[in-house]
């Protein structure tokens, strides 16, 4: 009888338990997409593995086999110590931003119909350059979405000077219709990683409404909940909501709702109608403003590059989809 070495028995079990989950090969190249190399911490919150012993096996393995490098506890799939530092330096650089990104959240929550915000994007996951920008994740009052970005934009357009760097309001939903309709490895990591801001019981409903996501990362720690702040408008605000509060508010959102669908409709003629409907989502629940259409590039690249990496060095891994 051949005698195994337990490396080997760790990575039986780890090939016959993984026909569904989300591997550490498949974090690593995830992150790598965006040049953000991992700890092996990080690596174990980002997959659905449950046993650390686990992930840690895999690790060795693809080290082993030189699918990833190490630099001084960080992992990635392509031997360039560069990045490192380019992370470290991000990080540093968040950590010194985030007080900015949160008196902006402030005044954001100040709006009229907004109840809750959220920052997404590379800072919420700790990282900015000069490149960067803050996201936000916007939640709004039902059948007040489009009165409440619209205001939100304007603000942007006349006192910022349509700067985007600082104030870049991209997505929107309504607490009527919280749960996320594209369920995948990327709208599950952009739930993972919002750091919510305002809106305690708003958030907390959102997170109640898309239990799909968690199961992608049982071992990312729970949001912080404790933090965060209650929506306090101003008397504009208050102001603008009795105003908008009846018929009249009503006729109003459809109307920019239309009004903004014309206009990106002739401004992003590039997008096919498919890519249009997901990069642009405009119901009366959801808002999206994302004409470069990430999340589809992204997942297409994942999967591209996971295929590149399994059939390279013969892994055993099974076909899986993002």
């Amino acid at each position: 009888m051949k005698i195994h070495t337990f490396k080997s028995i760790i990575l039986s079990i780890f090939e016959a338990k993984h026909q569904n989950y989300v591997s550490a090969l498949k974090t690593i190249l995830y992150f790598s997409l965006f040049k953000y190399p991992l700890t092996r911490t990080e690596i174990f919150q980002f997959t659905d593995t449950t046993d650390q012993k686990v992930i840690n096996s895999e690790i060795d393995m693809l080290l082993d086999k030189g699918v990833i490098f190490n630099f001084d506890g960080f992992y990635i799939d392509v031997n360039d110590p560069d990045r490192i530092e380019r992370r470290l330096k991000g990080n540093e650089m968040a950590r010194n931003i985030m007080p900015k990104a949160v008196k902006v959240s402030k005044k954001i929550a100040k709006f009229p119909y907004v109840e809750g915000v959220c920052l997404s994007g590379a800072l919420s996951k700790g990282f900015y350059d000069d490149d960067g920008d803050f996201d936000f994740f916007i939640i709004t009052k039902p059948n007040r979405l489009w009165v409440a970005r619209t205001l939100l934009v304007l603000y942007k357009k006349i006192f910022l000077l349509n700067s985007k760097k600082y104030f870049c309001v991209n997505y929107f939903i309504s607490t009527d219709q919280l749960e996320i309709s594209e369920q995948n490895l990327f709208t599950a990591t952009e739930i993972a990683t919002l750091i919510p801001l305002y809106g305690k019981d708003t958030f907390k409903a959102f997170l109640e409404s898309n239990p799909w996501a968690h199961p992608y990362f049982p071992n990312k720690p729970s949001h912080k909940l404790s933090t965060i702040r209650e929506t306090e408008k101003s008397g504009l605000s208050k102001l603008i909501q009795k105003l908008c509060n009846g018929s009249l508010g009503l006729k109003l959102d459809h109307f920019l709702q239309k009004l903004t669908i014309k206009k990106w409709r002739r401004k992003f003629t590039h997008l096919a109608k498919e890519d249009f409907d997901i990069a642009m989502k405009s119901t009366r629940h959801v808002s999206k403003h994302h004409p470069q259409n990430y999340q589809n590039k992204v997942i297409k690249r994942l999967g591209e590059r996971y295929s590149e990496v399994v059939a390279q060095y013969n892994l055993k891994y099974p076909e899986t989809n993002a």
